[in-house]
């Protein structure tokens, strides 16, 4: 046996299981799992603080199907709450492999996509349902679907979900489980809203908190690049190819659906996911961006919430952040389970003065460089000094702003993948 069943094996994992860490070639818990992993097993409500991206997914998933016996139709037996489609989508296929091998069936239900193919999953027994939570109110709504046999629930990203204002829903489903129920909660941060929900729902837990509250930001090369908004995109085209997968952040919808096309005319692939896209298209981009089909996943801040995605090389804030909790958690898409990573800004003339304020909340090195280009429009003026240092010469007029001709543009357009 490898080095990974030997690990996970002192934590009390069943061999069926470790077969399988085993074949994925994980070989030793992260730290969540292995504090949490023992206590779950024994069938003990948890509480686990710990930063997205640490390997949460494995540290309930192992204990709730080593656990979760068949379930009648219509009334799963585990339940793993989760706050978007995208992560529900996840961790079904993190923990689909391992789901057969206990010969289990799991399942995700979550909205925008028909009701007919989950309501038939759920009629054929489904063990477990990975969801969120206004698709499983819908259904309970409907009759399709019945909580009374939920014997372990899992609430993921509990954080997440009293930020989008999903607890009173989740108070409700809660409400309909088994009064017997063992319960797992996994949260980022622990405020008193999540604070109200442990001490409502969960039997003296076993608290385990792992890491920093906030991602380490240590991990995290930060640059910030003063930028004029008209080059800002040029910019991008031209940094992201030379540092792998970039996850790119707008703050709108309008600006996520033009950064992804201008970059696609510059000859960068890229895929993009809103509110306003169908669940097909976002599932079509984050699985284009996961498999490496295109090497940027432009997106806004909600859109982005709860997508786990390892070895993202570089985030790209091209339009700032809300704020610094905003900076931090786009930030931590990046240097996820101990990598490094890379985190660039960019910055127009009107933003010098928040940037500067962020950089010292965060006790970040002050500073906005000129970018490492040569495209014209860039920066406000090419001659112009550090943002931080007063000018001692008049400002130059920028230079006009370099844009692809038609054929170079038709030719990009012709590569555009479909639904990414």
């Amino acid at each position: 046996m490898s080095a990974s069943g030997q690990g996970f094996a002192s934590l009390g994992v069943p061999p069926t299981l470790l077969d399988v860490l085993t074949r994925n070639d994980i070989r030793t818990p992260f730290e969540v799992q292995a504090a949490t992993i023992p206590d779950a097993l024994a069938g003990r409500d948890v509480l686990g603080r710990a930063p997205t991206g640490s390997g949460k997914t494995l540290a309930f998933g192992l204990p709730l199907l080593a656990a979760v016996p068949r379930a009648k139709p219509n009334r799963p037996i585990g339940l793993v709450l989760t706050p978007t489609r995208e992560l529900a989508e996840q961790i079904r296929r993190e923990l689909d492999p391992y789901a057969k091998a206990v010969e289990r069936s799991i399942g995700a239900i979550y909205g925008g996509v028909d009701y007919a193919r989950q309501v038939a999953r759920l009629q054929r027994g489904l063990d477990v349902a990975v969801a969120t939570p206004g698709r499983l109110l819908d259904l309970i709504d409907q009759g399709d679907l019945f909580l009374s046999d939920a014997m372990i629930v899992v609430i993921d990203e509990a954080d997440r979900m009293a930020d989008m204002g999903f607890l009173p829903d989740v108070r409700q489903l809660l409400d309909l489980t088994s009064p017997q129920r063992q319960t797992m909660l996994f949260s980022a941060t622990l405020g008193e809203d999540i604070q109200t929900l442990i001490d409502e729902y969960q039997r003296n837990p076993t608290i385990h908190e792992i890491g920093e509250v906030e991602p380490d930001l240590s991990l995290v090369e930060h640059r910030f690049y003063h930028t004029h908004k008209m080059g800002k995109i040029e910019l991008a085209a031209e940094l992201i190819p030379t540092l792998g997968s970039c996850m790119v952040f707008c703050r709108t919808r309008h600006g996520v659906d033009r950064v992804a096309r201008q970059l696609s005319d510059l000859g960068v692939s890229a895929g993009w996911i809103h509110g306003g896209r169908s669940q097909l298209q976002r599932d079509a981009a984050l699985h284009a961006f996961t498999t490496g089909r295109v090497v940027a996943l432009v997106a806004t801040d909600v859109a982005a919430r709860g997508i786990h995605v390892d070895g993202v090389g570089c985030v790209i804030h091209y339009d700032p952040p809300e704020d610094v909790t905003t900076y931090v958690h786009r930030s931590g898409r990046t240097a996820r389970a101990g990598a490094r990573g890379l985190v660039i800004s960019f910055v127009n003339s009107d933003q010098i003065k928040s940037t500067l304020r962020l950089q010292a909340a965060l006790s970040l090195p002050e500073g906005i460089d000129d970018p490492p280009t040569t495209v014209g429009g860039v920066a406000d003026t090419p001659n112009e000094p550090s943002p931080t240092e007063p000018s001692a010469t008049p400002k130059t007029k920028p230079k006009p702003r370099t844009k692809p001709g038609k054929k170079q543009r038709a030719k990009a357009k012709g590569t555009w993948p479909k639904l990414i």
